[in-house]
Order: C-alpha cells, then structure tokens, then sequence
C-alpha cells in the first residue's frame, strides 16, 4: 500500500484510546487529514456555534480567608476561573484577544431537534485559546454535552474515545439532537478540575411540535415564527392542546443552572499549587454564575463589537463575566418553564415559597411520554442530584393592581455558604399585573 500502511492498521489505530493528537502529526498525511482537530475543522465549516476555552476572573461576595477574594484577581474581581466564550460572530481579529476572558457559567445555547424531513447537523466549533495566568499548563478541551446519545463517540467530548483540543486548535462538533428536552455540557479533561473550575453550562433541544405544531390544537411557537398569541414553545412533543394537564406550553422560559465553588481548588490553580481534589468543599454555591443578591441583577449585555470583550451589566462591572441573571420576570397568569441544570456535586432542594410547579421533564425525557404514563407532578420542592435535569412550569399567581408580587425560588439545604452574608442558590419570581411586561423575545438572555 502507498501510504505504508494497511486498512485494517488503520482502524486498529482509529479506534484505540492511546493514539493522541499530538502524535497523530507523525502519521501519514491521509491518517492527519483524518485525526487532526485543526483540519477537520476545516473540513465541517460553516459551523453553527463558535466558542472558545481559556481561564478568566470573575466576582463572588463574601469571604474565604485565605483564599477568597484571591489576592492575584485584579479589580473588582474576586476569583480565578476555567470557562468557555461564546465567539459566533466575532471579527477573527478579535477573537484571539478573548484570552483570560472566560465567563461563569459557561454560554447558555439551544438547538431545534433533527427534522428528518429537513435533515442538518448542528455543528458547534471550539478552540483552545489557552490559560493567561497559567502559560505553564497546557491543558486540552473538549465539549462533552451530558446526556446526550451521540452514534459514534467521536464527537462526545470524552478524551480517550474522542478527540481532544490542544491550545490553538480547532475542532467541530457534529450533532443531530433527537430528544427534546434540558441537558447540560462541560469539559472532559481533567473534569473533576476543568468542571469545578466552571467550563460547564446549559443546553436544550426544542422540539419539533415548535415547528410544526401538532394536530390535537397545538400551534407553532412563537419561537419558531408562530402567531403572536401561540405559546413561545413547547418543552416536549407532548401531542396535546394548550390547556390539556398534559400540555408543555409556556409563555416565557429561564434558564437555572446550578454549580459549586470550592474557593482553595480556585486559589490553587491561579498560585500554581497542586489541589486534591477529592479534598472538594462547596464554600460557594452558585445560580447561572451568581451568587444571592448579586442573582437579581440584570443580564450582561453581550460582547463589544470593537473589542470582543463581555459588556457587563448595567452599573456591574464586578459582573462583566458573568452575564446570566436568574431574577424571573412575568405576568399574573402566564406558563412559566424553568429549566434546571444541577453540575454541582451536592443534591439540591429548590424550593417555591407560596408556589406549586408541575415538574413535567427529567433527566430530558417528557414525564407524560413514551408509554403513555403521565408521571409528571405537582410540588412546591424540586429535589436535583448532581448531573440531573428537570423542566418544571407553573402559572404565575394573579396579580390586579400596581409594582409586583414577590415569591422566593432558593435552595433549602443550608448552610449554603460559609459566609452566610451570600446566600447561595437564591433568586426572586417577580409577578406582575396582566400585559404589564412585553412578550417575551424567544432569543431573550441566550447566546452569550
């Protein structure tokens, strides 16, 4: 054979773990065009996501002495982390300046579910930007999306059966996402260390009852281009009509990600100290990258076309890397869906003081599917183990006159924090008056 080496080589070589990117540049050109990130990359363009792992700061209150606030973090911040940028659009020119500019929790995202009758893979693009304030780590990435049944593990993100990203290499993710519902993704390298240090974030897939609606009565959303008084979307393909028990519709989404900070792992990454990481204690523990009250401050406002840096949120410069707000705002009335994400190591109780919500979705499996037994329920406590997810809606309370109600949605299993100043896992549903707030935009808070 010209090439030097047989098929069956071939694939004895393609299929075991041992066989790493750094080696694979020693193989024949054919074998290189086939296992380096760089040219498959190339190869899948154009992409539909870009992002980007690398290290940053970001700002939690309270203290941890010796180790938070971190003596090394520059003004107004607090904490050294891990994290992932989301580069889609950005001027090229810009795009290696995102160093040290990580965001906590990682980019939230959303995908349509594969159309058989329409056919396009989902391609999410990453590259390896590398860790400003560790240049002695060389660290590789991967984007491993929990829970999801991908055909061959090449694109699952799990290093020794998948490809991982050296610093300034590119790779491409393919997906046909089949099963609506909420996920979650992370980093597989090192991924007791990569996950902590916060390259973890949200997922979901939108059904396909979106798009088409479904002939029980159910329209298409709004977030698929539907009438403007059609529900915003559906959690699952549930077959039903708006108004059937049954039924997933809902008015407005937000997004609930919960994860953990351990302030010694995060102080001896940035000071070049070794962690054990079986050692892991929860001294923060965080709302979409936030803490309670810092929670109820708005989103960030997406990322600066001249410098392709985060701008922060309006009067929070401490919160310039971490956009996500967790504050639910709605109307007396409306389905609200909350879609839960646990990456912590801790089993949460989220609990609704004064609301019941129906949890109708778990682990991204529609709880009234399948068999055709409703299994969804009623409850005022949502109980989350680590890596689980739940899709809840409730309708918001009635409320007639000026201002808005207050309901509390906090994380019951106390003590949250060492510093009880921060109050962990806590945000606020704000309940307003009929057509006080304007309909949602299907694109609000995502996509950065």
């Amino acid at each position: 054979m010209k090439n030097g080496i047989s098929r069956r080589e071939f694939f004895k070589l393609a299929g075991g773990a041992a066989l790493t990117v750094a080696g694979a540049s020693l193989l024949p050109r054919f074998l290189r065009k086939t296992l380096l990130p760089e040219e498959i990359a190339s190869a899948q363009e154009p992409y539909d996501l870009f992002f980007a792992g690398t290290d940053g700061w970001m700002s939690i209150p309270g203290s941890t002495p010796p180790y938070h606030p971190d003596t090394y973090a520059p003004a107004p911040f607090t904490t050294y982390i891990f994290g992932f940028r989301n580069l889609t659009g950005m001027d090229p020119a810009l795009i290696a300046g995102q160093k040290n500019k990580a965001q906590h929790n990682a980019p939230l995202w959303w995908v349509d579910q594969f159309d058989p009758s329409d056919p396009k893979d989902f391609k999410v693009q990453i590259t390896n930007l590398g860790l400003a304030q560790r240049p002695d780590l060389v660290d590789s990435h991967t984007l491993h999306w929990h829970g999801f049944r991908n055909v061959i593990p090449y694109f699952d993100g799990e290093p020794t059966g998948s490809v991982s990203v050296p610093v300034n290499r590119f790779f491409t993710y393919v997906y046909r996402p089949r099963d609506a519902g909420t996920y979650m993704y992370h980093c597989h390298v090192e991924d007791i260390e990569h996950v902590t240090m916060g390259m973890t974030g949200l997922v979901f897939v939108r059904p396909l009852q979106n798009k088409y609606g479904n002939g029980a009565g159910a329209p298409v959303a709004r977030a698929s281009g539907g009438a403007a008084n059609a529900p915003l979307g559906y959690v699952y393909n549930d077959g039903v009509a708006p108004g059937d028990p049954r039924s997933t519709a809902y008015d407005r989404e937000y997004p609930m990600f919960l994860s953990e900070m351990w302030a010694e792992g995060h102080w001896n990454d940035a000071h070049i100290q070794e962690s054990d990481w079986s050692m892991f204690k929860a001294d923060y523990s965080l709302l979409n990258g936030r803490v309670f009250p810092d929670t109820l401050a708005p989103d960030g406002g997406g990322f600066d076309p001249l410098t392709g840096d985060l701008i922060a949120p309006a009067g929070r410069p401490d919160l310039q890397y971490q956009p996500h707000s967790a504050l639910v705002n709605c109307n007396a009335g409306e389905k609200i869906l909350l879609r839960f994400a646990n990456l912590g190591f801790r089993e949460a109780a989220m609990t609704f003081a004064g609301l019941s919500v129906k949890v109708v979705g778990r682990d991204a499996t529609y709880m009234a599917g399948r068999d055709g037994t409703d299994t969804s329920y009623e409850t005022d406590t949502l109980l989350m183990g680590a890596g689980e997810s739940y899709d809840v809606i409730f309708t918001a309370p009635p409320k007639s006159d000026a201002g808005y109600d207050t309901y509390l949605l906090y994380n019951r299993r106390y003590p949250q924090d060492d510093d009880l100043s921060t109050q962990g896992q806590r945000t606020e549903i704000r309940v307003y008056a009929p057509g006080t707030l304007p309909a949602q935009d299907p694109a609000a808070g995502y996509g950065i």
